[in-house]
Formats: structure tokens, sequence, C-alpha cells
């Protein structure tokens, strides 16, 4: 399979793997939901950086997966500690032939497939100061609601 070009030059796991990332960002998305979280993926941060998948509990706070698809896609995207500062809790997001090996010992791990999840390792809390947690929690209302008004289109 091509990969697509992208403007910046960044190594994209959708265009490298789209089949294993939809499957592993679903499996996630619906484990997030069980949980009690409201799951949003390619979620915006302040940095300009998008998270994978971003879920906010009911007490506001924010879990981040990132989502890796394959070894190719892990050694390409050295990125995902610039998500820390912005989530109480993150993961890595695999799929169960991923070698788990090559992931930082210190995360979250969650292993998916299309139909679901399990939390193989616990992530580490990392508690957002006040100010952020306001600011991201605002920041994901907008998203999310900014989607719904596109899928629903305007209003009648």
């Amino acid at each position: 399979m091509q990969n697509l070009a992208l403007e910046d030059g960044d190594f994209s796991p959708i265009a490298a793997r789209p089949d294993a990332t939809v499957a592993i960002t679903r499996g996630v998305t619906r484990l997030f939901y069980e949980l009690g979280l409201a799951p949003l993926a390619e979620f915006r941060l302040p940095s300009g950086r998008r998270a994978d998948i971003a879920g906010l509990d009911s007490g506001g706070r924010l879990v981040i997966a990132e989502v890796k698809s394959c070894q190719a896609d892990f050694d390409a995207d050295c990125k995902w500690a610039d998500y820390l500062p912005f989530c109480d809790f993150f993961y890595f997001a695999v799929g169960e032939a991923f070698p788990r090996e090559l992931l930082p010992g210190g995360e979250g791990l969650i292993v998916a497939d299309a139909y679901g999840a399990a939390v193989l390792r616990d992530a580490v809390e990392r508690p957002l100061v006040a100010a952020r947690r306001k600011s991201i929690t605002l920041r994901f209302a907008r998203q999310a609601a900014a989607r719904l008004a596109w899928i629903a289109g305007p209003a009648a």
C-alpha cells in the first residue's frame, strides 16, 4: 500500500495502516465509553498537536490514548511526550500483535481491536492544575459541539 503524501512531511500511521488504526481507535473509543468517559477522536490540543483519542470523565479528568498500529508507526513518532502536560492520564493503545516491549514501561497500556479493548497497565496520574483543566475542558466541549453541529447540519 502506498503512503499518502503529507504537507508537513510527518509520518501518517493512518496512511500506512488505516485498517489497524481505525480498529484500535474504535476499540479504545468503546472502552472509554464503557469506563464512563466521553470519548473524542483527533482532539486538537493548545500546542497544535492532535491526540488520537481523548476521554473526559465526570470529574473533569482528561485521559489521552495514543494509537500505535505498528513498530514503524512508533519508531517514526516521538511526539507522544508532548501530550503529557495536557492530560491527567496517558495510555498507549496498540493491537494484540504490537511488540509491547518497545513502549515505555511507565505509561499506561491498552490493547484493542475493533470490538473492544482492555487496560493491561494503568496510567500514572499526573493531575492538571486548575487553570489548565478549565482550558482543556472548554476546548474539549467546543470541539465536540462543533463536530455535532457539523454532523447534524444547520438547524431547520
